[in-house]
């Protein structure tokens, strides 16, 4: 009897991918990643060190390279008190950051609070708002002249406070930064294993002692990451030490620099190349230590595999208590100055001693839209987000292909570039963007500068760790085995990329487009140096209104800018929940 075989299934060979100069596409591609995270990292770096040694401005021939420009920094220029000022801003703005921030948290997740996901959601909203933005709020509530401030002294006699101060400037800094600490001490807690809060009450702890000797012990590693990152952040930032410390009087590392370069008639650029290499160092040390204490971190470790869902706390009579501390915090530190900046947009007059309602106006909204180069900054915000965001999101998707899932001999350095930028103050991204642009071969810097493209390239680079870290967890997350059953039916890295790995990606692709949009769209420092009279953007057009005294154009372009953020987070956010049910 004659047994008949299946037919066979014919095979077809693996697909043969060309190879131009010897090298595979996937070489091609990631070497050409490398190469363009290295020119962007770089090219604000090297001419502001190079600057800073140089005896003359870098457009001029015949300079000499020493370190006379670091002398006359410490010896004629006062930038010991800049220092001074600097540490003393930072560290303040840490120490009641960390005081909002980190019992918030504690609070929200893991006891039971009134409210909870209500407190938890108005915690993410400060973060959307631009600290300049916040400044100005906060200048129009409780200033000297501000609404809440005459009102107060009018009934006290006197002004309990003083916003002009390293006191007034930390406090308002740390409003716009809380949100960021809490976040981290959140998602910490969240995460976390609660059978050592189970055994402490089992052994009879109440809940403040379990508060006191487990969960707080628990978030040290992210208080630490936290506390560096708002120190880091706080010594680069422009907006609050222009609109506060700047007419008293009072500099720190980000206003030395503005007033030295941009407001000066005959800058020195030796000096101010020495300076930005200074605050360069300071932030480059606070990332790398930061870096090394999470390290460490293992022996706080309280996710395992086998837990516990937490029960949350009864906090007793003390959860109103709690309840009312982060209101005032919502209220106060966000609410009302955001509330009053866009009634300030409405009014001809804001002031107690006369009913706002009775000066109600459309006149600044009219104004803005009156004159071109106001609607032309508000564009050519849109258009340096929108195309930004784009940019960025693809090139930190590359990124963490090549980083975390790929065998690239130079993964890790294709990694540290995409972070670096977290440690580049936006101000010295200005400047050395500035310088390089003015020194780029072809007469590529002539054709980009003072153009919504040397935006794009400085606010891009800003975002990039932004970008880079909410993409990288979610790769992370998809199994190896993906990428090795691809491999063994023929297909090369390129091709896993794109028919497999790509797809799964769409979410956190979409998350990375809204974060780098709003990112983009709220900063403003590299522009002080970059953008020309045709590409200014909503914050750099707020600085010089603010300077002429025109408080309600400002608070009018504030207003549009956070209805924009609002507007385009909203959707963003009913989109993604659409995709998920459909998914």
């Amino acid at each position: 009897m004659t047994t008949l075989s299946p037919p066979r299934r014919p095979v077809h060979p693996p697909p043969r991918y060309r190879r131009p100069l010897g090298l595979s596409r996937e070489s091609w591609l990631q070497y050409t990643v490398l190469l363009l995270l290295a020119v962007l990292v770089l090219a604000p770096v090297v001419p502001t060190l190079y600057q800073s040694f140089l005896d003359r401005p870098l457009y001029e021939a015949g300079g000499v390279l020493g370190a006379d420009n670091y002398v006359r920094l410490f010896t004629e220029a006062g930038f010991g008190r800049v220092v001074l000022d600097t540490a003393l801003f930072a560290g303040l703005t840490t120490v009641l950051s960390l005081l909002i921030a980190v019992p918030m948290a504690v609070v929200v997740v893991r006891t039971k609070l009134p409210g909870g996901r209500v407190f938890a959601a108005a915690m993410q909203w400060p973060f959307f708002i631009s600290s300049l933005i916040l400044g100005f709020g906060w200048i129009t509530m409780y200033g000297p002249a501000g609404f809440v401030s005459v009102e107060v002294r009018r009934v006290l006699g006197f002004l309990p406070w003083n916003l002009y101060s390293i006191p007034g400037m930390a406090l308002t800094e740390a409003v716009a930064l809380a949100p960021i600490v809490y976040t981290f001490c959140a998602n910490a807690l969240r995460q976390s294993d609660a059978s050592l809060e189970a055994a402490a009450r089992v052994c009879g702890a109440g809940p403040l002692r379990i508060l006191r000797s487990v969960v707080l012990p628990l978030l040290r590693p992210p208080v630490v990451y936290a506390s560096i990152l708002v120190i880091s952040m706080s010594v680069e930032t422009l907006s609050v030490p222009l609109l506060f410390g700047q007419p008293v009087g009072i500099d720190v590392f980000s206003t030395f620099l503005y007033r030295n370069g941009l407001q000066s008639i005959n800058p020195d650029y030796g000096v101010l190349g020495a300076a930005s290499a200074i605050i360069l160092l300071v932030t480059v040390s606070l990332v790398a230590l930061q870096a090394k204490l999470l390290k460490n971190a293992q022996r706080f470790v309280s996710v395992r595999g086998k837990a516990i869902r937490p029960r949350p706390l009864d906090l007793g009579r003390l959860k109103w208590i709690s309840v009312a501390a982060i209101t005032v915090y919502v209220v106060m530190g966000a609410l009302i100055p955001i509330g009053g900046l866009v009634f300030r947009s409405f009014t001809q007059v804001f002031t107690p001693l006369q009913s706002p309602f009775r000066t109600l106006t459309g006149d600044n909204y009219e104004r803005i839209f009156t004159y071109p180069v106001y609607v032309q900054s508000i564009v050519n915000s849109l258009l340096v987000a929108a195309i930004g965001a784009v940019l960025v999101s693809v090139l930190s998707l590359l990124a963490v292909m090549v980083a975390r899932r790929s065998d690239f001999r130079f993964h890790r350095a294709v990694e540290y570039l995409a972070l670096a930028p977290q440690a580049m103050p936006g101000i010295i991204v200005g400047i050395g963007l500035f310088w390089a642009l003015a020194f780029a071969p072809f007469g590529l810097g002539s054709l980009i500068q003072g153009t919504l493209w040397a935006l794009i390239i400085g606010f891009g680079l800003r975002a990039l760790p932004s970008g880079f870290g909410s993409i990288a967890p979610s790769a992370m997350q998809i199994g190896r085995e993906l990428d090795n059953a691809a491999r063994v039916s023929g297909a090369d890295w390129v091709r896993t990329f794109t028919r497999i790995l790509a797809a799964l990606l769409r979410p956190a692709f979409a998350g990375a487009l809204i974060l780098t949009f709003v990112t983009l769209l709220k900063e403003y420092s590299p522009a002080v140096f970059l953008a020309s009279a045709d590409s200014n953007i909503i914050g750099t057009t707020m600085l010089e209104l603010w300077v002429q005294g025109n408080t309600g154009s400002v608070a009018a372009l504030a207003g549009l800018q956070i209805a924009i953020t609002a507007t385009f987070v909203g959707l963003a956010g009913l989109l993604l929940k659409g995709r998920d049910k459909n998914a």
